[in-house]
């Protein structure tokens, strides 16, 4: 089984689903109502475990109720947070998640700032049998150390980079690159998003891509841009479907998978995931990626 190794944001979501996304300062009434743990590695290390990897999730939370439960709900997933941290007298984080009849979402977030940033208790070393790492954009620090230990065991390192980044190094310590399309924007002020990841790519130095949900996939490397289609489905709720993503490149990278294939399998786990409602809850098994990948082929 391939071992990856994620360092991220974990919460606890709790996701309503409504027919039209709140516009003003009064009452909504919710249809139906999950709650779900949430976050980008620790949905993406969920994904990882469902498509047949082993997930070992490095993050932080506080030692309240919330973030008990989320570590429960991520063991009984298979994953393994052994490495995790919770900090005595802090809160964990929380969402709460609109979804309209669309599947589109609206995501209120909090998150304890009282909690460190310091990286000192991050390990020194990769885990024996990791063969991919995976980041995000809302642990700056925590990425980058563990990108550097990837470099170092000449393993692949994957951003999930949702949001503008505040350090340049965590765009040049991976070997992946990955945007959503609101990030890549905010971060570049570019409209055209193939250009863009041309550009980010010559000038970074690494593997670059984004994400437009139904528009599909642009990567590029030294400036070649590539484009995988996105897969047609019903989409019934996009919660987490970046995340999937995310875990399903990284997974496939991990396992020698080339890169516009990796692509596809990890575009086909995020289109299943947008079929089911409940973010975290609808990610798929590895057998129906499989069987949808095989439909393209």
């Amino acid at each position: 089984m391939h071992a990856i190794l994620l360092i991220g944001f974990s919460c606890q979501d709790f996701v309503f689903s409504v027919d039209d996304l709140p516009s003003k300062g009064e009452k909504y009434r919710a249809r139906s109502l999950e709650v779900v743990g949430g976050g980008l590695s620790a949905n993406a290390a969920v994904a990882i475990a469902r498509l047949g990897g082993r997930a070992i999730l490095v993050t932080y939370l506080g030692d309240d109720g919330t973030g008990r439960d989320i570590l429960a709900e991520l063991a009984a997933e298979g994953v393994d947070c052994s490495l995790s941290r919770r900090f005595a007298g802090a809160r964990s984080p929380l969402s709460a998640i609109a979804v309209d009849k669309r599947g589109e979402r609206m995501i209120l977030n909090y998150a304890d700032l009282s909690i460190p940033p310091d990286i000192a208790w991050l390990p020194e070393r990769l885990p024996p049998g990791v063969c991919a790492v995976q980041g995000d954009s809302r642990w700056e620090p925590g990425s980058i150390h563990a990108f550097r230990l990837a470099r170092g065991a000449g393993v692949p390192s994957v951003l999930d980079a949702d949001r503008a980044v505040r350090s340049p190094d965590i765009l040049t310590a991976p070997t992946h690159v990955a945007w959503s399309a609101q990030g890549l924007r905010e971060m570049t002020g570019a409209n055209d998003l193939s250009a863009a990841v041309a550009a980010e790519s010559r000038r970074r130095g690494n593997w670059v891509a984004v994400t437009d949900g139904e528009n599909g996939c642009w990567f590029a490397r030294d400036g070649r841009v590539e484009h995988e289609p996105a897969f047609a489905v019903d989409v019934v709720d996009t919660l987490g479907a970046g995340d999937t993503f995310h875990g399903a490149l990284t997974l496939a990278l991990g396992q020698g998978m080339p890169e516009r294939r990796a692509v596809r399998f990890a575009s086909a786990a995020a289109a299943l995931k947008c079929t089911r409602f409940g973010g975290r809850k609808g990610v798929p098994a590895q057998d129906e990626v499989e069987r949808l990948v095989a439909g393209r082929n």
